[in-house]
């Protein structure tokens, strides 16, 4: 290994040598313009300016064994690579890092790209900065088909190096801020790839994160990149629109700060104009013209106190007309970025509407830089993460995000739920006991019952608004209060709530309850199965023998083992044969399979559980198994039936006289003992299958209709055949209670002069 502990003289030789190396044949195709690169005493100066304390020692040798390391590698662009984690470096200086996090961007892209180990990095630089490093590193030979499901996992890997130490975070920005600064050297496809990318993941993460500089030059770098005629022409607008109001901005200023000057406030105040994406995206999404944008220009109060902030809202109000609706106080009701401030609207000198910020020193340095405003050398107590988690909602709501995201069944659904988390923007609701739930707007209740905690969101049946009672896909406004209402029964949330909520905490809960719903149903069949096959071979069944017989299984537990069966993944006889290793299993033949299938009805009074104690009871589609009855024909309580176990798809129930049963005649592990389990109490309907030969007369449908409704019955599907010009062919899907009920509508329609023939159909 290099002894990195050399002299300045020689560190400073070996700067040198790499800051004038030759032209690459890159930069001469390129042609670009060679920048002075920074020299390891700028950069150590750089830092000493807000630290005087810092570690020089330490500097110097991050910055050699990164310069050694990377050696010959060259950028796009033709400089040599280490410029780029140099210009990274500096990025950080600016926002006034500690050591190590100016050694890790240093050192960020070693082990990725250079034969420097983790475990070197931590032998040379201590185990801290190692782990920075290691947090900014990308998986390697990820054995993933989509280039989407690579980018997610990477990105997973990221965020949950984040929660950990949050200085990975402000070292991947400042990355990417430098990686887009020089996106031109880039081939056309990846440029257009990372810029989306940025503006898809980094942008908003760096304005959830309150950096809204960065968030900024990183959304102009990519909107510049992703639609140059777009952004030529908004800065034309914006340009011709500045010089337009030249007196008229600085007018505003300088009333502004009279007034302020006049009631005993020093201010100070400017104007700023808002970012050409904010300004397309606006117009994009109101669908306006750029002349119809009216909040173009912003003017910023920034005072000593918050007190001194409310008094300059009412100079202000008391001055000029107040545009109704646009007040807005994020100084007692923070954002989750910690944003804090005064919003309000004016209408201003020459008539014209004035936006205004009015903030603190603080507040200020906190809106532009976010959490790294956040002072990590306070009073030299805690690590900056440590610091953040005591003082920085945005980094408490980025943990638990990740929490939420780290759940993610996959790829792309991780990197689905990481989008819809960044990209909204806030409304603020209440419980009725006063808390206080941000959401993104366009959020509705289904997302409020999630943000207040997973168990409400599953159980949620109703809600009131402010007081009403409203549905549940009711999208909220700021300040409503919201009372949602739960019942124990609801077990799982339907399915279809997915494509309602708009919070991805919400969307990944609902996945995972009914994923988790659906376990349970092939479990509870899979048991039954299991069970079925013990009693019917005479051996015994306990869960504790099963759990020793796991490892033979390859599974981690008996919930496993069951759903599994139940899915049709592992045969009932496998699990005889782990935990019985002797134990084989009796196959008939197809027809001793047909004759083995002892079915039991359960219609007026319980069945006799002595003649058949094994076989699976069945209620209908509402049941906790995964039931679904024969396509083309269905069945009803009266039919004799038999279950057929599909793989994935749970238990089909079939008549036994229906022929689909042929094709499983040679597959007898698939066949089910069961029988009916009906409540008369709480009467069900169940499908079925009729075909009517019909006169071709008029009316002579709604003659069918007609005593298909009289006698209860419900059509569910109808479809029409013309035979002969004398005869149309009807076939009906109907949901009667029993046999009893298809055979008294059958009759009825038979009895009807329109009607030539009625039969039921087994599919």
């Amino acid at each position: 290994m290099v002894n990195w502990r050399r002299s300045s003289r020689q560190m400073q030789a070996a700067t040198e040598s790499v800051a004038v190396a030759p032209s690459t044949a890159a930069e001469k195709a390129t042609k670009a313009p060679r920048a002075r690169m920074m020299r390891q005493y700028d950069l150590v100066e750089r830092v000493r300016c807000y630290n005087p304390d810092t570690n020089e020692d330490l500097l110097n040798r991050a910055y050699v064994y990164a310069m050694k390391a990377h050696g010959a590698q060259t950028r796009a662009s033709g400089d040599p690579y280490f410029s780029h984690p140099l210009e990274v470096a500096a990025i950080l200086t600016d926002l006034k890092l500690d050591d190590a996090t100016i050694v890790a961007a240093l050192l960020h892209d070693t082990i990725e790209d250079t034969e420097a180990t983790r475990a070197e990095i931590d032998q040379v630089f201590g185990h801290e900065i190692g782990a920075l490093v290691e947090g900014l590193t990308k998986l390697k030979r990820l054995e993933l088909v989509s280039r989407e499901a690579k980018q997610a996992e990477n990105l997973r890997k990221l965020l949950l190096a984040i929660a950990d130490d949050v200085r990975v975070l402000l070292i991947k920005l400042a990355d990417r801020l430098h990686n887009m600064r020089t996106l031109e050297f880039v081939a056309p496809a990846a440029r257009r790839r990372i810029a989306d990318e940025t503006l898809d993941i980094y942008a908003p993460l760096a304005g959830r994160m309150g950096m809204q500089e960065m968030r900024e030059e990183l959304e102009d770098l990519s909107f510049r990149m992703l639609d140059p005629e777009a952004h030529t022409v908004v800065m034309q607008r914006l340009d011709s629109l500045a010089e337009r109001n030249r007196n008229l901005i600085g007018e505003i200023e300088n009333q502004l700060s009279r007034n302020l000057q006049k009631n005993g406030m020093a201010a100070h105040v400017y104007g700023r104009r808002k970012q050409p994406f904010s300004i397309w995206t606006k117009m994009e999404r109101k669908s306006v013209g750029f002349e119809q944008l009216s909040d173009i220009f912003g003017f910023r109060v920034v005072l000593d106190s918050v007190e001194a902030c409310y008094r300059a809202l009412g100079v202000v109000h008391t001055t000029w007309p107040v545009v109704p609706g646009r007040f807005k106080d994020y100084i007692s009701t923070p954002k989750q970025n910690d944003y804090r401030s005064l919003h309000t609207t004016v209408i201003g000198p020459g008539n014209q509407r004035v936006e205004l910020q009015i903030r603190t020193e603080e507040m200020d340095q906190i809106a532009e830089l976010g959490i790294a405003a956040h002072a990590f050398y306070k009073d030299g107590i805690g690590s900056p993460t440590e610091l953040l988690k005591r003082e920085s909602n945005a980094f408490a709501w980025l943990r638990h995000t990740i929490g939420i995201l780290s759940e993610s069944a996959n790829p792309e659904e991780f990197l689905e739920h990481t989008k819809l988390e960044l990209f909204h923007d806030q409304v603020f609701c209440f419980t009725p006991k006063g808390k206080l739930i941000a959401l993104p707007r366009q959020a509705n209740v289904i997302d409020f019952a999630y943000a207040v905690h997973t168990d409400v969101g599953n159980s949620a049946v109703g809600c009131k608004i402010n007081g009403k009672f409203a549905p549940l896909s009711s999208e909220l406004q700021n300040g409503d209060e919201v009372e949602v209402l739960t019942s124990k029964a609801q077990a799982a949330p339907p399915s279809v709530w997915e494509s309602l909520a708009i919070t991805g905490k919400a969307r990944a809960a609902i996945r995972r309850a009914t994923r988790t719903a659906v376990r349970d149903q092939y479990a509870g069949l899979g048991r039954r199965i299991v069970e079925r096959l013990f009693v019917r071979a005479k051996i015994q069944y306990a869960d504790d023998k099963l759990k020793g017989a796991l490892p033979r299984l390859a599974r981690a537990s008996i919930d496993d083992v069951m759903a599994a069966v139940g899915r049709g993944e592992i045969k009932a006889s496998d699990v005889a044969r782990a935990m019985y290793p002797d134990y084989k299993e009796e196959r008939a033949g197809r027809f001793g399979v047909k004759k083995s299938l002892a079915v039991k009805l359960k219609l007026k009074s319980p069945p006799d559980p002595a003649r058949n104690p094994s076989a699976i009871p069945i209620r209908g589609i509402n049941s906790g198994l995964p039931v679904k009855f024969a396509p083309n024909g269905g069945a009803v309580p009266g039919d004799r039936i038999v279950g057929i176990v599909s793989p994935g798809q749970g238990i089909t129930i079939y008549p036994i006289q229906s022929p689909a049963l042929k094709d499983f005649e040679e597959e007898p592990e698939r066949w089910l003992d069961v029988r009916w389990d009906v409540d008369d109490t709480t009467p069900q309907r169940f499908p079925a299958r009729i075909m009517v030969d019909n006169v071709n007369e008029p009316g002579s449908l709604a003659q069918v209709a007609t005593v298909i409704a009289e006698h209860d019955g419900n059509i569910d599907n109808i479809s029409m055949f013309r035979r002969s010009p004398d005869f149309t062919e009807l076939t009906i899907d109907l949901e009667v209670y029993d046999l009893k009920h298809l055979s008294a509508i059958i009759a009825q329609l038979r009895a009807k002069a329109v009607v030539a023939r009625v039969e039921r159909v087994n599919g």
